[in-house]
């Protein structure tokens, strides 16, 4: 488990009292098989990987759905169900687990993934389209926690996770281009069928046995928050519908339709912190929050928290951004558009594999968000100068490497950091808010670069040029006069480059947040793994003891 002593040792924290012994013993567990832990943990990473990738995969086929399904316009929602259900869901299924356990969250989750995701491609109408990437979506949101590793391989899984998150959220419009491409639009969920199932048959077979196991501590279904959960999920939901909807249609930014449900998001927000609040001071740990007061509290953590949302906001709304920009601006298809996302998977991979090496002993990772944070930012700020030619300037691929890089060295390091700021009882939730702030950040992100287009054309062609044939430029079928077609490829031009520095100056926030994880007193890795472990032995020290007292009283 990441916050555990190595007491296979026998080595015995010297500030408890010796009461705490069989506490102790009872948090004690083998080691896996190290054959046994790397199927698990290959079964996992595939189920990490699917989940992460249907968030990016539909992005070069959307056109090509809306074709057969004769409705251009309402096609981004195919991608935007199934964003907005994983978004609302994360943190939700991540206290489930706590109480059902993490095998049997995981096994529940990852089935109605690939069902729905099967459905998805039988789907006869793009209404049954919608809903059942809804669904699947739910299905997606469940977290993978590093608690099954030893301790000494929790750099090596932070560095694994990082480079899972980098290269499907890359990787997605080029398999997604490549599977159009070659077959159909449909076999972009129909392959989640045979994959998942062989890897969820994987992870079956591999959990390990009950002395092997992490003694996490159960919650009962009356511990969790419901209302809490309850309004971060439509609060989520409702901040990100309306920049989305917006992006569609337009002269709505003054209209009741964008402003009632962002403002009723805002509500939930303040609501859901409110509601967290009064419950932690009134029963404590007794209600498992949705949004923990005491991650809210350390500064270290909400910082990261703050930096991995504006983080990636800009990064997943380059990886939607630039292979549009290359259809259009550039004539490429769909697959080649994809392709040329691979300079920044390779430096996505790279990087967190430098952050796992860089954190593997010491805490350095203050310094790694700073300059991951400053890596990004400077890729977005260059990307911003490539002009809207239609010959790509090759130095946008090299500009593309830092923004891949700074984001794989902040995937990493932020879920090491999560791991290592968080209490034993609350990893759970402390991953699940880093994963729902990134994807919320990205769809932020998504619909902000939507809106930025939206408002392009509309300069650039007005109402000379109808939506069904700025779309077919988009899919490649290209049948527009050559004056409307310069507009358009002059509107997604000039769209691209205020995303781009819209993404500068958001990241250029993100690396304050970035500085606000800095401490000037830092313990070992190992230390704060013993720190954590003699807080949970502390805290279940002073639970049987009120327990007992309770007991006690009832008795007399």
């Amino acid at each position: 488990m990441a916050g555990e002593l190595d007491e296979r040792k026998g080595v015995e924290d010297p500030t408890l009292g010796s009461n705490s012994s069989s506490i102790q013993n009872e948090h004690r567990h083998e080691e896996i098989p190290s054959a046994r832990l790397a199927l698990l943990g290959l079964g996992l990473s595939v189920g990490l990987f699917l989940s992460f990738l249907d968030s990016s995969i539909v992005a070069t086929s959307l056109f090509s759905i809306g074709t057969e399904f004769d409705d251009i316009k309402r096609v981004n929602w195919v991608a935007l169900a199934y964003t907005l259900s994983y978004l609302g869901c994360a943190v939700l299924l991540a206290r489930i687990s706590d109480v059902i356990g993490r095998r049997d969250a995981f096994l529940i989750s990852y089935i109605v993934f690939i069902a729905f995701s099967i459905g998805c491609g039988f789907a006869q109408n793009l209404e049954q389209l919608i809903t059942f990437r809804a669904i699947q979506g739910v299905g997606g949101s469940v977290i993978i926690l590093p608690e099954m590793a030893p301790p000494r391989l929790l750099q090596a899984l932070a560095a694994v996770i990082g480079v899972i998150i980098t290269l499907s959220s890359v990787l997605g419009p080029v398999l997604g281009g490549i599977l159009a491409h070659c077959a159909s639009w449909r076999w972009i969920f129909w392959i989640n069928g045979p994959v998942g199932a062989a890897s969820l048959l994987l992870f079956f077979m591999t959990w390990p046995k009950s002395q092997y196991l992490p003694d996490l501590e159960r919650r009962s279904w009356r511990e969790l928050d419901y209302l809490g959960s309850s309004l971060l999920i439509a609060a989520t939901v409702l901040v990100v519908f309306p920049f989305q909807n917006a992006s569609s249609a337009t002269n709505q930014w003054g209209q009741a339709i964008f402003l009632a449900p962002l403002i009723a998001g805002l509500i939930a927000f303040l609501a859901a912190f409110t509601w967290s609040l009064f419950v932690d001071r009134r029963w404590g740990d007794k209600i498992a929050t949705a949004l923990p007061m005491s991650l809210l509290r350390d500064r270290i953590y909400a910082s990261a928290v703050l930096n991995t949302m504006f983080l990636g906001f800009g990064y997943i709304l380059t990886v939607y951004a630039f292979p549009l920009r290359c259809q259009v601006v550039n004539g490429k298809d769909a697959l080649i558009a994809g392709v040329m996302l691979l300079p920044m998977l390779g430096s996505s991979a790279i990087g967190s594999a430098i952050s796992g090496k860089v954190n593997g002993k010491e805490d350095r990772t203050c310094e790694t968000l700073v300059v991951a944070t400053g890596l990004v930012t400077l890729g977005c700020g260059l990307l911003a100068t490539v002009s809207g030619s239609v010959d790509l300037e090759p130095k946008a691929l090299g500009f593309l490497v830092f923004v891949g890089l700074g984001f794989g060295l902040a995937v990493s390091t932020t879920t090491m950091l999560a791991a290592l700021q968080s209490s034993i009882r609350d990893h759970a939730p402390a991953q699940g808010i880093v994963a729902q702030v990134r994807v919320f950040g990205g769809s932020l992100g998504i619909a902000a670069s939507s809106a930025i287009l939206g408002v392009s054309l509309q300069a650039q062609v007005g109402g000379s040029v109808t939506l069904q044939q700025i779309s077919s430029v988009e899919g490649g079928g290209v049948n527009l006069a050559p004056s409307d077609l310069a507009a358009i490829r002059r509107a997604y031009a000039n769209a691209f480059r205020e995303d781009m520095r819209v993404c500068t100056i958001i990241t250029g926030i993100a690396l304050f947040w970035a500085l606000g994880t800095y401490s000037r007193q830092r313990l070992s890795r190992t230390g704060r793994r013993q720190q954590q472990v003699r807080e949970e032995i502390e805290r279940r020290m002073i639970a049987a003891t009120n327990k007992r007292r309770q007991q006690e009283n009832v008795e007399q």
